[in-house]
């Protein structure tokens, strides 16, 4: 069996000038292609070549970067336009596709040449707020309605397959989350004395907010508890100085951008992992944390609150304080939530969700 998997970011970029990194092994996209391939399926992965790492790489499976083109008008970071699939795919013979999103010219590209084997992996779970979301509506609205009609789409989150129901026909009724390589994260039952926090350092990461719950729980409840806050961004020094105005500097470890393997470890062992986001819809430290048994503190604006709540995997509350961090700690039924949960996330499971999709294709 070939499959094709197409997936031009490979990782998130805040802006145009997407920021080069040393590796592609320590990406969603990248395990969920391992994982087919150790189904003895033979894959592609086709990526934007903005996204090429600096270091080069060798890949057990086949890894395709191609040039977005029109960049000024589909920026790489968001909505790059890679048309050279369409030579591709016309050369190269694939029993399955998946590509990332409806709202992408190359998954319509890809849903007008080859809509029998095709899967539209879909993450978006309401308008984007661009331009008061009329590129949105427009494209959802026709370009969904005449060209994906009778597409397969597999929905990444509850909140998504809503959404793109009431654009499109064909949605399974399969629910497909990003998964990570268990092999790669190692649980921990006995928690160490701090929570973690692994984000970049925006605003709309709301940091702060949690910074100051995270001092109420110092003063009213553990004076000894730690945060680790790992990542770098532009909010650093306001968070350094909003930490040594609470008086909790001491308390507060910012440890910078940290290669993937020492992040985990932390995490692994946190007694749970804070999330303020105001917009962030997918994040796969989530998903990570969740994986090494840790359970997760969050508002419900992430997808991944839903089933959060539903097996009780840690606490989704837009409005969470200094008791939620109480109640997390005081209950270990949260950590036994999590291993039981954790075979769900593993790639292997969710390669299986993929090929029982295509039976149906």
């Amino acid at each position: 069996m070939k499959i094709l998997i197409v997936n031009p970011i490979i990782y998130t970029s805040e802006t145009r000038d997407i920021k080069k990194v040393n590796t592609i092994k320590d990406t969603m996209i990248y395990d969920l292609s391992l994982g087919f391939m150790q189904k003895g399926i033979d894959v592609t992965l086709i990526a934007c070549s903005d996204y090429k790492p600096l270091q080069k790489e060798s890949y057990p499976f086949n890894v395709v970067w191609l040039d977005a083109k029109i960049k000024k008008l589909f920026p790489s970071n968001t909505i790059p336009y890679c048309p050279d699939i369409k030579r591709y795919i016309k050369n190269n013979k694939f029993d399955l596709i998946i590509t990332s999103e409806v709202f992408s010219l190359n998954s319509l590209m890809l849903s007008v040449r080859s809509k029998k084997n095709l899967i539209v992996w879909h993450e978006l779970g309401k308008h984007n707020k661009l331009m008061h979301q009329l590129p949105s509506k427009i494209w959802y609205n026709i370009i969904a309605r005449l060209f994906f009609r009778n597409t397969k789409i597999v929905a990444r989150s509850v909140q998504a397959r809503a959404f793109i129901s009431q654009f499109c026909n064909n949605v399974s009724d399969t629910v497909i989350d990003h998964g990570v390589n268990l092999e790669k994260f190692k649980y921990e039952t006995e928690k160490e004395n701090y929570f973690a926090v692994s984000s970049q350092l925006i605003k709309r990461k709301r940091i702060d907010k949690i910074i100051k719950v995270f001092s109420e729980y110092v003063k009213e409840e553990d004076s000894t508890c730690k945060l680790y806050i790992m990542g770098e961004g532009e909010e650093r020094e306001n968070l350094e100085a909003l930490a040594e105005e609470l008086k909790i500097s001491n308390n507060v470890i910012f440890t910078g951008k940290l290669p993937h393997s020492e992040l985990v470890g932390i995490l692994s062992k946190a007694k749970a992992m804070l999330v303020y986001t105001e917009s962030d819809l997918n994040m796969v430290s989530i998903v990570e944390s969740l994986a090494m048994a840790t359970p997760v503190v969050t508002t419900c604006v992430p997808y991944s609150c839903h089933y959060i709540k539903k097996y009780k995997l840690g606490i989704a509350d837009d409005d969470w304080n200094a008791r939620s961090l109480v109640k997390i700690c005081n209950d270990n039924s949260y950590i036994q939530n999590c291993l039981s949960y954790r075979p769900t996330l593993n790639t292997e499971y969710k390669v299986e969700q993929f090929l029982n999709v295509y039976k149906q294709v």
